[in-house]
C-alpha cells in the first residue's frame, strides 16, 4: 500500500486524529481492515513527526486516552500525542457546540472531538469509528470539519 514505490508528495494538512485512531494499531491485526487502518495510522504518525502534517489534538484527547484501562497502552498511545502540534481546550463555547452535535445523534464524546476540530480549524477529524463516520457523512452539512477514515483518506491526499 505504501511502500518506497516512486516518489511520493504530501499535502500540508491540519488533522485532528481521534482516540479511535489511536487505538487501532493495538487492535487485532488478524482482521485485514484492521491492519489496512492501523498501516495508515502509522504513516501517519511518522509523516506528523517529520513535519508533512499538522496534528492538532485536544484536552479531549487526553481525557479520553486517561480513561483507558489497559496501562501499556494507554502510555504508547501518550507516547504518540507528543507529536501533536497544537492542543486545543475544550471551553464553554465547545461544551455548547457539543450539545448540538448531540441532538443530531453524536456520542458525548464524538461531539466533543468534533468541536474541538472545528475549533482548531482543522481540515478532517480521522476516525475509524463507522458510527462516527457515518453521523459525519450524514450531517456534513451542519459540521465545519470533515470527518473521514485514515486508510480512505490518506489514499486521497497522497500524490504519487
Amino acid at each position: 500500500m505504501m511502500g518506497n514505490q516512486g516518489k511520493m508528495k504530501l499535502l500540508m494538512k491540519r488533522i485532528y486524529l481521534d482516540v479511535c485512531c489511536l487505538n487501532r494499531p493495538f487492535d487485532d491485526q488478524d482482521q485485514d481492515r484492521i491492519r489496512f487502518e492501523s498501516e495508515a495510522v502509522r504513516f501517519i504518525l511518522k509523516h506528523i513527526r517529520k513535519g508533512d502534517f499538522i496534528w492538532i489534538g485536544s484536552t479531549v484527547v487526553d481525557l479520553e486516552l486517561n480513561r483507558t484501562p489497559d496501562q501499556d497502552r494507554r502510555s504508547e498511545m501518550q507516547m504518540f500525542t507528543k507529536s501533536m502540534v497544537e492542543k486545543v481546550t475544550a471551553d464553554l463555547k465547545e461544551t455548547r457546540r457539543a450539545e448540538e452535535l448531540e441532538l443530531l445523534g453524536f456520542g458525548a464524546m464524538d461531539a466533543l472531538h468534533l468541536a474541538c476540530a472545528e475549533k482548531a480549524k482543522a481540515e478532517v477529524l480521522l476516525t475509524t469509528d463507522d458510527k462516527f463516520l457515518k453521523k459525519g457523512i450524514a450531517h456534513s452539512g451542519k459540521l465545519n470539519v470533515r470527518i473521514a477514515n485514515p486508510a480512505i483518506w490518506l489514499q486521497e491526499v497522497v500524490e504519487w
